[in-house]
């Protein structure tokens, strides 16, 4: 799949270790991961309230996302995130490499 936009979002790897990876992922309005695939269970915190947009095998959808408020995904999730907000978009996001 490609990316919706040539703006990419700027990940900043906190910590990396054995058991998990933390990230702290900040999107510019309109700025966008890549399509990826999750190779480990991960915990999403956001850092921002407002909307995030996933498109992936399934399509496109959107997420309003609250401040502090996390979610759970399993590994093998496959999309492209994106920020449709005019305001830059800040979650952060935890690995879990060991079950």
């Amino acid at each position: 799949m490609p990316p919706m936009t040539d703006l990419r979002a700027v990940p900043t790897v906190k910590i990396d270790n054995p058991r998990l990876r933390v990230t702290e992922w900040r999107f510019a309005p309109g700025a966008a991961t890549g399509f990826h695939r999750h190779e480990y269970d991960y915990t999403v915190v956001p850092m921002t309230t407002g909307l995030l947009a996933s498109t992936g095998p399934a399509g496109e959808t959107t997420a309003s996302l609250v401040t502090g408020e996390p979610y759970f995904r399993p590994a093998g999730v496959e999309h492209d995130v994106r920020n449709p907000n005019a305001f830059e978009f800040v979650f952060i996001e935890i690995e879990l490499k060991q079950g």
